[in-house]
């Protein structure tokens, strides 16, 4: 096992084209940390970076204490995990994941002792002797795993591994491979753009744009506080609700934002650096909007476009008039009532309710 250190890590494949602009993170040795973020964002190039497939242009890499920027691939003590599974068709699962193992002159007693107690491991003993087609998309998957295990690396890398599969297989092995992080407490790096996959894997999620690190933390820390605009968005099933807005006020602990048609809104954030007539984005998640009664002071009429009944929630996407914005609400499952057309009074509570200046930052948000 192994920690993974980034120092001003920089990737340009012309003069003008820099895919990474410069990437200082720091893995703990054990943590399963997942790169998200969207298509052509950088975590991919970045990962093969880190595993010596593409070479670093600037800055350093460490895995452990090792300066590991020259050192060839197979020499650096990381087994990586594919989109594809890229199994031999004609081997046998055990002979697949045995293969590598063959090239580099290990003991047969040494091969046959790894590949049996990683195939223990991964739940797949009874396939040994099967070949990829006879199995399954999620069991070929493990097997390219488990090709990983046998080598006993110091970092796991998992290319978007989960992709191919379909949306039950995949919920399977986020378990699998959570149960497999916690067997074998290796460091593991994970690229998805699936934030729901970054959401339920990861110790800590690293946000990537335009081949920028935008934001570290862990899953709570990043769906609770983060730390501009663009995380906001990208984090959160439905996204996050998004409205232009104007500062109007600015108290100890909160400010007062003014949407369009004169709304106004309460937002719990320190605005110490705000000024009145700012221009600033109002944000607030699905589950933090309310319905309230016609008499109460704080509600905005709406009219509801569609409901989604999905069981234990429905989801209510209503418009304010005058309003361009389809606004997207989770309610309880015993909404059921409501269609389109209906009319509704909703509210923003100010304790939910983020802000972010001109530039997309967040103002803190102000605990009670």
């Amino acid at each position: 096992m192994a920690s993974v250190t980034l120092k001003n890590i920089k990737k340009n494949y012309t003069k003008d084209v820099c895919v990474i602009k410069g990437a200082d993170l720091e893995i703990k040795d054990g943590e399963f940390v997942v790169f998200v973020g969207p298509s052509g964002c950088g975590k991919s190039t970045l990962m093969r970076m880190i595993a010596g497939l593409e070479d670093i242009t600037a800055g350093e890499l460490y895995i452990g204490d090792t300066l590991s920027n020259d050192i060839h691939a197979s020499k650096r003590g990381i087994a990586m995990v594919f989109q594809s599974y890229a199994l031999y068709p004609h081997m046998t699962v055990y002979d697949n994941m045995a293969f590598a193992l063959k090239l580099a002159g290990t003991p047969k007693a040494e091969i046959d002792q790894r590949v049996k107690k990683a195939a223990e491991v991964l739940q797949m003993t009874h396939l040994l002797e099967r070949k990829p087609k006879a199995l399954s998309g999620g069991q070929r998957q493990r097997v390219a795993i488990g090709r990983s295990i046998v080598r006993n690396p110091k970092v796991f890398l998992f290319d978007e591994p989960l992709s191919n599969l379909d949306a039950s297989l995949r919920m399977n092995m986020r378990v699998e491979l959570s149960k497999l992080h916690q067997e074998l407490k290796t460091t593991m790096l994970y690229v998805t753009h699936d934030q729901v996959e970054a959401m339920t894997l990861a110790d800590r999620i690293v946000v990537f744009n335009a081949g920028v690190i935008q934001q570290v933390g862990t899953p709570l820390e990043m769906y609770e506080n983060p730390s501009n605009l663009f995380v906001a968005g990208f984090l959160g099933s439905p996204k996050m609700n998004i409205f232009e807005a104007q500062v109007v006020g600015v108290e100890q602990n909160a400010a007062v934002v003014r949407l369009p048609k004169g709304i106004s809104v309460r937002a719990a954030v320190n605005a110490s650096t705000a000024k009145v007539g700012d221009k600033v984005t109002l944000g607030i998640r699905p589950e933090h909007i309310q319905l309230c009664a016609d008499n109460d002071p704080e509600g905005i009429p709406a009219r509801v476009d569609l409901t989604e009944h999905l069981g234990d929630i429905v989801l209510a996407y209503v418009e304010i008039p005058g309003i361009n914005e389809i606004i997207c609400a989770k309610l309880p499952s015993n909404m059921t009532g409501l269609k389109y057309g209906d009319s509704v009074r909703i509210k923003f509570p100010e304790a939910h309710s983020m802000l972010f200046d001109a530039e997309g930052i967040a103002f803190k948000r102000v605990r009670a």
